[in-house]
């Protein structure tokens, strides 16, 4: 069985179609810019199936990647040359131990929110902190919670209708309910899909902690990181009361 946090093997065989379709390109174009500007090395914390990684490695980037899940590294590895095979590990990023530091540390697409507890985040922060050469940076980005949707929840919502091969239906439902007292939000993936005539269904049960903008500045001044910021947008656009994200950008 797989961890809440970590992604079974279903998960991450229809990673790319269904994320290249529900995800817009502006975060991809965010770390993307972020990656390719660094002087220096950078560690991409929750790597998955290449979606940032693959195209800055091809650009010729010098970028390392670690990943919870079996399962998404083993994807990745299947779209690399081995030679590149050594810049991927599966590793926990509370007790990240990489053999060299890095100018940039990104964790995209709300990989701290895979943390529920308060220790864990001070141990990744601090992890992080550890692994920057002087000057470094550690980016990465949150949603803003939407009280309606906590409140409401979502109820087997149809996000991907579609093909994950000519001629093969694929169709994944959401459900989440929250628990706002703990800042817990469980959420149920519901894959369905046709192969050889058949038609499958698998579940995946995980958690989210969501994070509010005082309660992350807090943390951020318990960890060891000298001074942050916390954008808006994936524009560097200041906080607003109609924002969707938070980018932290902690030096």
């Amino acid at each position: 069985m797989s961890l809440p946090n970590e992604y079974p093997d279903f998960f991450a065989r229809f990673y790319d179609v269904i994320y290249d379709h529900v995800r817009s390109s502006s975060d991809h174009d965010y770390y993307l810019n972020k990656i390719l500007e660094s002087k220096g090395p950078v560690l991409e914390v929750g790597v998955g199936t290449g979606r940032f990684f693959i195209e800055a490695l091809n650009r010729r980037a010098d970028i390392d990647g670690i990943d919870i899940s079996p399962e998404m590294i083993l994807v990745l590895k299947q779209k690399l040359p081995s030679k590149h095979h050594k810049r991927i590990k599966v590793q926990d990023l509370c007790t990240l131990k990489m053999p060299r530091k890095y100018e940039l540390i990104i964790a995209p697409f709300r990989v701290f929110m895979h943390l529920p507890e308060v220790n864990d985040q001070l141990s990744a922060l601090n992890s992080v902190y550890d692994h920057l050469l002087p000057g470094g940076k550690f980016i990465f980005d949150l949603f803003v919670p939407n009280l309606k949707m906590i409140a409401e929840g979502v109820d087997n919502m149809n996000d991907f209708n579609g093909e994950y091969e000519p001629g093969k239906k694929l169709q994944r439902f959401t459900s989440m309910n929250a628990d706002p007292v703990n800042q817990l939000s469980y959420v149920t993936f519901t894959f369905v899909w046709t192969e050889n005539d058949k038609e499958y269904t698998e579940e995946w049960k995980t958690q989210l902690r969501f994070f509010f903008r005082y309660e992350l500045e807090h943390l951020l001044c318990r960890s060891k990181f000298k001074s942050y910021h916390i954008y808006g947008d994936f524009s560097e656009g200041e906080l607003t009361r109609d924002s969707k994200e938070f980018i932290v950008v902690c030096k």
